[in-house]
């Protein structure tokens, strides 16, 4: 940047030597030596004349500045210990460079001389001053005291500029600006406000090293006070009665708890260290140790309700049906009972109890009423979509934000060693690379290992054998095999529509009334329309639906009362389900989805209880294996495929034309495509869809089955018979078609709903068949789909 005035005459141009620069320059006023390395600077300075000058140009890239230096050598060039010629020179003034042209050996350029005016003007003396102050201001804070003095010697505004480029603050680029800064005010105003930046920094430095240095006094203070106030309390004889005193109310602390040696131990050692002087993070982190230690509630239990009478009263009260659930949580307590009076310790405490069932159906509250019927405190850990192995065993001490794990906090909320410990949703457990929760469960749950459990954060053996773990689940298989196996599974298939019934008669509606601020005489929900809001608004095994438009009902009840368009008391009849809840959201749609041949109703297991399902079959030209469609899992589709086979070895057995399979393609497609299904108890509905489709035999309306089917026509069992068979009923279908060797299976199944089904079971398709189609029709009759 050539900042030249414009008025300025244009001086005659002088020819001299260049003498290149790699990666350095000089200002005025400096003086160098110069190691004459290359051919072109040892050129140069043979070629110099009668003036002995040069000038010093900055190479840059390969390329040289605008601006370069006039410079004067002092004395005759002389060796130098490498080898090389070296030479004195003085920096004289800035010099814009022309044309250059070679002279022998040497370059010779063209230099316009720009020397500093001899009186730059009354501004830039003013910004001289300026630049002087806060130049020794930097000197100051950095105690050079030297170069403050030599600074002061220098008066001429334009010299005192290039002083700056001896400054270490400066880089390479702002030097090289200066350089080229010929006006001497441009100059001074831009070295003042690169050095007011170094001074902005020195000060920001300055005052974090202040901060830093303060609170290290204060923390040195504050321990030189607490010492002073420790031998002040010694000399006066009051040092074990003050409360004040933080080590001693550990120290009180440790004395009054149950604790165990080795965490007596442990905690003794940390207050020593704390007493000692730790200070900072270091003594946060150790009295947070300490609380999380102390709040344990070591030797606290509570004590424990023998009645089993009064605890089958307390489940007969809290929940209605599910008979067969309490009969084994009875069961289960009786043991306890026996086992706790007898003194019978064998390292094997019991089973740990797994209420696996779908959602609504009373898993949490039963947990809350076990530890009711018991006399112990309830805690809930909730364990669905934890991934992180450190959720159970608790943080090292070493991270920042550490804490015990779930167990250890869920004592510290229960106040005593032996709660009732509802682990929640285990079969939604995640793992990844921080390590596998359920794996870390194993140690919790076996009565031989949780005795001495020992949590990552206070890094001390816990006692979990007193502890009563309960757990829930939705789905079974979803369990972790080896956390399954150290689980005894109660199954709570969902309930009945006369069960609900009587639970919403008598737990929901007057929950919900109390919710909505209603009194029992100003609004109350007739039977037939609790049966019409299960009917045509829920499709459920449980009660969590059914509560919410019961909720619905009584909350525009109220809304009535209170806008003085209905008067106490309110009767909810079927009639205002609809006009409340508007029109119904299920229909009983058997009949219509199996109107055609090639349709039949299944049976299956989901996530929130049994369900219907409906398998469809069609044929068009083509050749090739069947097509499988609604997201069907590996299983389902080598079920369709075994189906097809079978069928197709069989033709003339069950009816059907062999000339149907010839250039023939078949699909199978079970609706819900976005849900996924899979499993081998559709292979039944499967097999009898084709037949069906094959035969223009359509499927009976009022039947739905289960099963496996073999390559050989046999029925193999299936899983889950009690929630099909409950959803069958749900749905409306009076006939069942199950394997044979699940007969057994019905004795689970509630005498009120078997009163009102016909259940068929079947050793082969054949037996099958003969239940689910209807009767034959002449082949020459049908038209092909």
């Amino acid at each position: 940047m050539n900042d030249v005035p414009s008025d300025a005459p244009a001086p005659a141009p002088t020819c001299l030597p260049l003498i290149p620069l790699e990666d350095a320059l000089v200002l005025p006023g400096m003086a160098l030596s110069v190691d004459l390395a290359s051919p072109e600077a040892n050129a140069a300075v043979d070629e110099v004349g009668d003036d002995r000058r040069v000038v010093l140009v900055p190479r840059v890239d390969g390329r040289f500045a605008t601006i370069g230096v006039v410079a004067q050598l002092e004395g005759d060039p002389a060796m130098l210990p490498g080898g090389n010629r070296g030479v004195t020179l003085r920096a004289l003034h800035r010099g814009e460079l022309g044309r250059a042209e070679a002279a022998g050996g040497a370059l010779r350029i063209e230099v316009v001389e720009r020397p500093d005016p001899a009186d730059p003007g009354d501004e830039a003396r003013e910004l001289a001053r300026e630049y002087r102050a806060v130049v020794e201001e930097i000197l100051e804070a950095r105690g050079n005291h030297p170069v403050i003095a030599m600074l002061r010697q220098i008066d001429e505004p334009g010299a005192l500029a290039d002083t700056a480029g001896f400054s270490p603050d400066l880089s390479y680029e702002r030097k090289l600006e200066l350089l080229e800064t010929v006006d001497v005010g441009q100059r001074l105003r831009k070295v003042t406000a690169w050095m007011r930046d170094v001074l902005a920094e020195i000060a920001v430095r300055e005052r974090i090293r202040e901060d830093v240095a303060e609170g290290m006094e204060k923390s040195q203070r504050q321990y030189l006070l607490r010492r002073q106030l420790d031998a002040i309390k010694k000399e006066l004889g009051d040092l074990e009665g003050s409360d004040g005193d933080e080590f001693e109310r550990y120290r009180r602390r440790i004395a009054e708890s149950a604790l165990p040696e080795e965490a007596r131990r442990e905690a003794e050692r940390e207050v020593d260290r704390l007493e000692s002087g730790a200070q900072g993070p270091e003594a946060s982190t150790i009295r947070t140790y300490l609380d999380a230690l102390l709040d344990v509630p070591w030797g606290v239990l509570s004590e424990e309700s023998g009645d089993v009478q009064g605890a089958r009263a307390i489940l007969d009260a809290d929940h209605a049906g599910l008979e067969d659930v309490k009969e084994r949580i009875v069961e289960h307590l009786a043991v306890r009972k026996f086992r706790r009076e007898r003194a019978i310790d064998d390292g094997k405490a019991g089973v740990i109890l797994a209420l696996v069932g779908p959602p609504g159906v009373g898993k949490t509250s039963l947990g809350e009423s076990i530890a009711r019927a018991l006399g112990r405190e309830f805690v809930r850990v909730a364990l669905g979509g934890v991934r992180d192995e450190a959720e159970i065993r608790g943080h090292r001490r070493t991270y920042v934000g550490a804490m015990p794990g779930r167990f250890v906090r869920a004592l510290r909320d229960a106040g005593t060693m032996n709660p009732v410990i509802l682990l929640d949703e285990v079969d939604k457990l995640g793992s990844d690379w921080r390590g596998d929760p359920s794996s870390a469960l194993l140690e919790v749950l076996d009565p031989a290992q949780n005795s001495t459990f020992r949590d990552h954060y206070l890094d001390v053996e816990v006692d979990l054998s007193q502890v009563l773990f309960l757990a829930t689940a939705n789905m079974a298989d979803q369990i972790p095999p080896a956390l399954y196996d150290r689980l005894e599974v109660i199954t709570l298939d969902g309930y009945t529509d006369d069960e609900k019934v009587a639970i919403a008669s008598g737990y929901l509606v007057p929950r919900q009334r109390t919710r909505n601020g209603l009194l029992e005489d100003e609004a109350d929900v007739s039977e037939e329309a609790i049966r019409r809001v299960i009917r045509d608004h829920t499709r459920e095994a449980g009660v969590r639906t059914l509560e919410r438009q019961l909720g619905t009902l009584l909350r525009k009840a109220a809304t009535r009362l209170a806008a003085g368009e209905a008067t106490a008391p309110i009767a909810i009849g079927p009639d205002d389900v609809e006009r409340d809840l508007g029109r119904a959201k299920y229909h009983d749609e058997v009949a219509e989805r199996t109107g055609v041949a090639g349709v039949a109703t299944g049976l299956a297991v989901t996530s929130v209880g049994g369900d219907v399902l409906f398998v469809e079959a069609s044929a068009h030209a083509g050749t090739g294996g069947p097509t499988l469609t609604g997201q069907l899992g590996d299983v389902m589709r080598e079920s369709a495929t075994i189906a097809l086979t079978h069928v197709r070895s069989n033709a003339a057995h069950y009816g059907v034309d062999s000339r149907q399979f010839e250039d023939r393609q078949f699909h199978l497609h079970v609706p819900a495509g976005a849900v996924p299904k899979d499993g081998p108890s559709a292979g039944v509905t499967m097999s009898v869809a084709l037949v069906s489709l094959l035969t223009g035999r359509h499927v009976r309306p009022d039947v739905a089955m289960t099963g496996e089917v073999t390559l050989r026509g046999r029925v193999l069992p299936v899983g889950g018979i009690k929630q099909k068979v409950l959803a069958a009923h749900r749905a409306g279908v009076t006939d069942v078609i199950i394997p044979k060797r699940n007969e057994a299976d019905l004795e689970d199944v509630p005498a009120e709903v078997l009163a009102e089904l016909s259940v068929h079971p079947v050793a082969t398709l054949e037996e099958a068949l003969h239940v689910a189609l209807e009767p034959a029709v002449h082949w020459d009759e049908l038209a092909i789909v």
